[in-house]
């Protein structure tokens, strides 16, 4: 286990938690050149990977966060560091994230690790002996470590990073009900109830309008559609089984995680403990840089620098 103190240091005008979220979402203008592949799944459902530019270094998978994308602010800056660098980017999108709705009446969760393994074996079959490298962000960070502490990734897997994760989902989705922090909440249940209510019509689909009408909060929504979509009890009983912090101390892959104590997202007693991290885990922390932030000024990014950096490092 290494817990250290991060290098970043934002401007002093950017050290409020809520303007360093905000701020690489309002000003975020990049664009990346994306070639879709869709990957059919044994169950008869599929998953999107958007490809970025033809690299011929090492393949880095992005795991994208809670309705993310590959046009996430995150995403497309990682992936266009990444193909700087001459390493291969591809983003994962979850079931229902790609613009197009997947075919069964389910989603994706913060533990659900089987699509990621799935996608992770089938691109070390397809590249043997390519370097091969993991990145998630928030839930999808929560993702990456729940499959790294259950040794769900191919033995080809060589490293891997995650940011800003919710620990502790439970307390997560407490923490987005109080303060300024209710308007992440709404603004995430908002995008979860769109997707759905495209889908509600379908025949057999077992989620109703009234339902999703009800859902006004994260908490409520993963109550009552999350959880009995993907086979949990309740909200109490999906943040238990999902949340990554138990699995912390069975990683054994060289992994690297980002976090700001300041996240808005989530209460500081949520970071793990040193006694809960494995060996091969670093945790880096600093005060600022809210949720997947880590903006240090105008026009400067601190976040992708650093995770190329680690990338290279875990390749030695």
């Amino acid at each position: 286990m290494v817990l250290v103190a991060s290098s970043f240091r934002p401007a002093p005008w950017l050290r409020n938690p809520h303007l360093q979220t905000l701020w690489p979402v309002w000003f975020h203008r990049r664009r990346m050149p994306y070639r879709r592949e869709r990957l059919e799944l044994p169950d008869g459902d599929f998953l999107d990977l958007d490809w970025g530019p033809e690299r011929a270094g090492p393949l880095v998978v992005v795991f994208h966060g809670l309705e993310g994308s590959s046009h996430s602010h995150y995403a497309v800056h990682l992936m266009a560091a990444l193909a700087r660098a001459g390493l291969q980017g591809v983003v994962m999108h979850f079931r229902g994230c790609s613009g197009v709705p997947n075919r069964l009446p389910r989603r994706y969760t913060a533990g659900e690790t089987g699509d990621p393994a799935h996608v992770l074996d089938t691109l070390a079959r397809r590249f043997p002996g390519r370097p091969l490298y993991a990145v998630g962000f928030s839930l999808g960070g929560n993702v990456l470590l729940r499959l790294l502490g259950e040794q769900r990734y191919p033995v080809a897997l060589a490293g891997a990073a995650a940011v800003s994760v919710p620990f502790d989902l439970g307390r997560c989705s407490r923490r987005l009900q109080t303060g300024f922090s209710r308007i992440y909440d709404r603004y995430l249940v908002g995008k979860l109830r769109r997707a759905l209510l495209a889908r509600v019509d379908e025949p057999g689909f077992p989620i109703g309008r009234e339902t999703l009408s009800a859902c006004r909060d994260l908490r409520t929504f993963d109550d009552r559609v999350t959880a009995p979509l993907h086979g949990y009890r309740d909200a109490d009983h999906y943040y238990r089984s999902a949340s990554s912090r138990p699995v912390l101390g069975r990683i054994r892959l060289p992994t690297l995680i980002v976090h700001a104590r300041d996240d808005p997202f989530m209460f500081p007693d949520v970071i793990p403990t040193p006694r809960e991290l494995a060996p091969a885990v670093r945790l880096e922390l600093s005060a600022q840089g809210g949720h997947v932030g880590f903006v240090e000024g105008a026009g400067r990014r601190w976040l992708e620098p650093r995770l190329l950096r680690w990338l290279q490092e875990a390749a030695i």
